[in-house]
């Protein structure tokens, strides 16, 4: 019997049927179990339930949000320094700068030291939504919290800050051979 693939329709699943699972051929993974997928999982949904407050009110979306929420505690970031604080691409950051400004809830300014740097500021509309969303954000915060007691809070916060120390050790050039252990 010839063995199925991913793109062989006509496999031991059923005439036109995808199969239903991995082969014994490839590698087992379980994926719901690897961290960086759930991390992933659960940053989107907290990040989307959140966003869709946002949106209905002040119709912002996640980007958007995040580089006002940046922008609010770091004022004066240039578009690669908000980059840097949300770990966002720089092209979505500067797409994202680009309709805020359109918007006129940012300013563009020049660095007094360099001015061939832009540095970016809320604007008084820019703050007058920070100001309202500061405190929804804190209560869907508390809200997410609230099933853990103050020990697993404070256990959470000591493992994320691990977590994010160590992703500097994952950081590789894009052609370096991942290990084998």
């Amino acid at each position: 019997m010839k063995p199925t693939t991913s793109h062989d329709t006509t496999g031991a699943s059923g005439a036109g049927n995808p199969p239903s699972g991995p082969s014994n051929e490839h590698a087992h993974w379980e994926l719901d179990r690897f961290l960086p997928y759930r991390l992933s999982i659960l940053s989107n949904r907290v990040s989307q339930t959140i966003a869709g407050a946002y949106a209905r009110r002040f119709g912002l979306g996640v980007t958007e949000w995040r580089v006002i929420a940046v922008l609010g505690r770091y004022p004066g970031l240039s578009a690669n320094g908000v980059a840097a604080r949300t770990a966002m691409d720089k092209v979505a950051v500067s797409r994202t700068v680009a309709r805020l400004l359109e918007r006129g809830l940012l300013q563009r300014d020049t660095h007094d030291d360099d001015r061939r740097r832009s540095v970016l500021e809320l604007s008084r509309d820019g703050y007058g939504i920070y100001d309202e969303v500061v405190p929804v954000a804190l209560e869907y915060e508390r809200r997410l919290l609230a099933p853990l007691n103050a020990e697993e809070r404070t256990q959470l916060d000591l493992l994320l800050r691990k977590l994010n120390e160590g992703v500097a050790q994952l950081d590789v050039e894009p052609d370096t051979p991942l290990p084998r252990d």
